[in-house]
């Protein structure tokens, strides 16, 4: 095989994100996701260029957008040649999307190619039972009148009740918010501390915004010039106010304030190999080093969103670092008190030696280098898109220290959880 190649960070370019149901109301993720992808083309002049792969994907998808990635493609200035593949690893999507383009590029397969991915709650691929796709395929295939009308006559109302999708993990039938309450309560992480973590997420954002930091990232869709949940005006005083939403009880200790909210929302961005770089003029803001995916079996017992500790111990490992040896961490929020378990778990010499198989404690960061362009409890969580947005602001904060390296974590439905390493 040939060596393995370096893998360029260009940037990247998204659409604001906003709350469900509000702005993007009845806008498909294809919509979205072109105009993202479009967005990425137009800021690095790829208009007319012929990429290595496209690789998008969502979550909340209709069976139409089987071929989604090759459909954006064509909605875009690349040249139509430029293919492209979806995939779907949760709330991981695309930060899986960065992994696989990255090792197309570092094996020689690809020069270029973008990553990406987007969700909406505001356009839910609602669907019927599937007894009444078995029925109307049993109809579709009868051969006489006779046959027909008795199809016909099998059909009950409650055929034609509506599937809303929701976001349960079937093999638990209970919500993420729902197992974020068991972990934080075995982790004892309090309402407090998920207040205080949710409050700086709202100031670090709002603070990034004043600097312009998201004003080349960003790209005007449907009006809408900026991300709307943002709240530099929240406090912890009035975070504290807001009734509990998972957990009702007085043990109850995740809100609406320190969780992420519905959000639609799409990102992506361009990876290449030097030469590729070179040749097209593009700045490289940062190198992909190196990324990891895991999982733990929550259905008997472990911490839903706890998959990360474990991608991330052995990310380290296998690249000769601690968790103390980077200078930015991107820690996606799906939850305050999930990024909080996290931190205590790698703090934790028990946890690390009999979960993560390690010898002592992975020790604390410095929270100071911690989501400091604000998370996705102030910025919002399309699901499939969060992955393509923290490598975007990871990307770009290596690239203003002018050095340095920075590690990504996503947590993930299902109890997986994927991971990567950027350096300049």
């Amino acid at each position: 095989m040939k060596p393995l190649r370096k893998v360029a960070v260009i940037g990247g370019a998204r659409i604001p994100f906003v709350k469900s149901f509000k702005e993007y109301s009845r806008i498909s993720n294809q919509e979205m996701l072109t105009a993202s992808v479009q967005g990425t083309v137009s800021r690095f002049k790829l208009n007319g260029k012929l990429l290595g792969d496209v690789a998008l994907g969502a979550i909340l998808t209709f069976p139409s957008d089987w071929n989604l990635a090759r459909e954006v493609v064509l909605g875009t200035d690349l040249d139509h040649r430029t293919p492209g593949f979806n995939l779907q690893r949760a709330c991981g999507t695309s930060l899986e999307n960065v992994n696989l383009i990255a090792l197309k590029i570092a094996a020689g397969q690809i020069e270029s190619g973008i990553a990406g991915g987007s969700d909406t709650n505001s356009d839910l691929p609602v669907t019927g039972p599937r007894r009444l796709g078995w029925k109307l395929i049993d109809l579709q295939n009868a051969k006489t009148f006779g046959q027909r009308l008795g199809k016909i006559l099998s059909f009950r109302p409650g055929d034609f009740k509506p599937v809303i999708p929701g976001i349960l993990e079937p093999r638990t039938g209970k919500t993420m918010g729902q197992h974020t309450e068991i972990m934080v309560k075995e982790w004892k992480i309090s309402r407090r501390e998920q207040d205080e973590l949710a409050y700086l997420s709202h100031m670090n954002a709002a603070k990034a915004y004043s600097e312009g930091f998201y004003d080349d990232m960003l790209v005007e869709f449907k009006g809408v010039k900026k991300d709307t949940i943002v709240r530099p005006d929240t406090t912890i005083e009035k975070l504290g106010k807001l009734r509990t939403a998972f957990d009702k009880t007085p043990a109850g200790t995740l809100t609406a304030g320190n969780s992420t909210i519905f959000t639609d929302g799409a990102a992506s961005i361009l990876l290449a190999s030097e030469d590729f770089a070179l040749k097209n003029n593009l700045d490289i803001q940062a190198y992909f080093v190196d990324g990891e995916a895991a999982a733990v079996d929550h259905v008997h017992g472990a911490g839903l969103l706890m998959a990360p500790t474990l991608a991330v111990a052995r990310l380290l490992k296998r690249n000769n670092l601690t968790l103390q040896d980077f200078d930015f961490y991107e820690i996606h929020e799906a939850f305050a008190g999930q990024v909080l378990c996290t931190l205590k778990a790698w703090e934790s010499e028990d946890y690390c030696r009999n979960v993560l198989g390690l010898d002592k404690a992975m020790g604390s960061i410095d929270r100071n280098k911690l989501n400091v362009k604000g998370g996705s409890v102030a910025i919002g969580h399309p699901f499939g898109a969060t992955g393509a947005r923290v490598t975007m602001n990871l990307a770009k904060q290596l690239a203003q220290k002018g050095k340095g390296r920075g590690l990504l974590s996503v947590c993930t439905a299902g109890g997986m959880g994927v991971t990567a390493i950027l350096e300049r």
